[in-house]
Formats: C-alpha cells, structure tokens, sequence
C-alpha cells in the first residue's frame, strides 16, 4: 500500500500558505526525489507524509488509512523521517542506547531488538562506534546513527532530508550501497535535496516543486532536460548536461558518461 496525499494543502498559523493542492503517491520500494528551491514546500510536503505537520486541506494516507486519526508516533513507525542535522534527531548518551531506545520504548522481545539492532548497525556500518557519544563524533558517522535510529524501526517508507550534506566519498558510497540494501526490501525512499548529481545517479523518479504546489512528476530527464521546469523550480541544469549543450551534442545527456559517449 502507498503513501498519497490527496489534493492537500497547509497553511501556517501565521496564514502563510506552504503547499497547495498537492497530489502525490508514493509505492513500495520506490525511490522519489522532491527538488525546487528553498521555500517551494518540499519540506512541508515531507513533514505531512510522516504526520509531523497535519494537512489543512485534503488527507494524507499512509497504507489507506488517514494520518489525522493516528498520532505523529504512530505514523513513524510506518514512515521514518531522518532530519538534515543529526543533532535535531539524537539525544542518548552512546550510540548503543540511540539505536536501541526505539526498541525498548515498544517492549520488543530481546531476539527481536537484537536482530533489528544488528541490521540497523550493518546497514550504515557504525559498530565501531556503538559505545561513543554521537556528540563526540563527526558529522559524517553522526549522520549514519541518526539513520540507524531509523532503520532499527520497522518502517516501509524512509524520507531523508539533504542526506548527502557533507558526506565525503565514502559516506556516498555507503549511503548508495544502503539505499540499494533498502530498495531490495521494499523500502520506499523519498529524498528532498539540492545535490542534482545524486539525485540523477540515484533517483528513478523527480517531483519539481514551486510556490507549494507540484509542477512536474517526471524521471530525472524529464526533468532536468525540460528548460521551463528548471526555470520554474529554479534549478540548475546539471554540469553534464549544460556541457553537452555547450558542445552541440545530444540534449539527452545527463551524466558525464553519456557525454563521454557522445563525443566523436
């Protein structure tokens, strides 16, 4: 079952508008990126799969059932949210007991919180860190406990927010390798970011956001190749593809591989 918002709209209780009219679905082992320039309600628009803001307008549903008649805790088991800054999101004293508050907060049986412990430390790779202050840590691995936080739950929707802030080429490299772990599940990932590069080299799927409302729902050329959507989101055409365009190539070229076999 999916998460749809339908028709939803939010506005803040100052009156200001974040999102309007919104339709949106999110399958099974999907992976969507949401991209638009900062105020287009990407956020807003994420914060409302997960119930942490309630829509004002329309209904949000997570496997069929509206998150207005269930509580923020409830909905996050279903839909994790991993914040931008990890120090939002982590609170424990090492990073054993963060990845294990969850478990122990829902009283799961020893072998049950020990086998999703074991799988949330494997998957963003921490276990030389499990007895450290996340504090005393660099934002790199930081950001990886807050994600195990969340895998250790036994959500079936994952949203990551600007998950590639910071990462140097081995945190990238294990951020993929999670993310195909993640997709092999059945575990939808949705994704807001400015990095272009990672979306198009990761992402099946592009929603284009501007003034809170959704202007294109697209792959990542139907996107990035389209001139009125990157000037309506406001976003930069990819290096690649402005290259190709500079060198009077194909205008379907995305990555630096396609130019190169583009090249006479």
């Amino acid at each position: 079952m999916p998460i749809e918002l339908n028709d939803v709209g939010f506005t803040y209780p100052d009156g200001s508008r974040a999102v309007d009219g919104v339709n949106l679905r999110v399958d099974d082992g999907e992976r969507l990126a949401i991209v638009g320039q900062n105020g287009a309600g990407k956020t807003t628009t994420v914060k409302l799969m997960n119930r942490l803001l309630k829509p004002t307008r329309g209904d949000v549903l997570v496997d069929g059932v509206s998150t207005t008649t269930r509580t923020t805790a409830q909905v996050a088991r279903d839909v994790g949210y991993v914040f931008q800054n990890p120090d939002d999101q982590l609170f424990a004293a090492d990073v054993r007991s963060e990845i294990e508050y969850l478990p122990r907060y829902l009283r799961w049986p020893d072998g049950k919180r020990e086998e999703r412990c074991a799988r949330a430390i494997e998957l963003t790779d921490i276990g030389d860190h499990l007895d450290t202050n996340p504090k005393d840590l660099p934002s790199t691995i930081r950001k990886f406990v807050a994600i195990a936080a969340i895998l250790v739950s036994e959500c079936r929707y994952v949203i990551l927010d600007e998950p590639t802030a910071g990462l140097d080429s081995r945190g990238l490299a294990l951020l993929n390798t999670m993310l195909d772990r993640l997709r092999d599940e059945g575990i939808a990932v949705v994704t807001i970011t400015h990095d272009m590069r990672f979306v198009i080299s990761t992402f099946d799927r592009v929603v284009a956001m501007a003034n809170g409302a959704v202007i294109a729902d697209d792959d990542c050329g139907g996107v990035f190749l389209d001139d009125d959507i990157l000037r309506r989101a406001r976003i930069r055409r990819p290096d690649a593809a402005q290259l190709a365009r500079d060198l009077g190539l194909s205008r379907r070229a995305l990555t630096v591989d396609d130019v190169v076999d583009l090249v006479p």
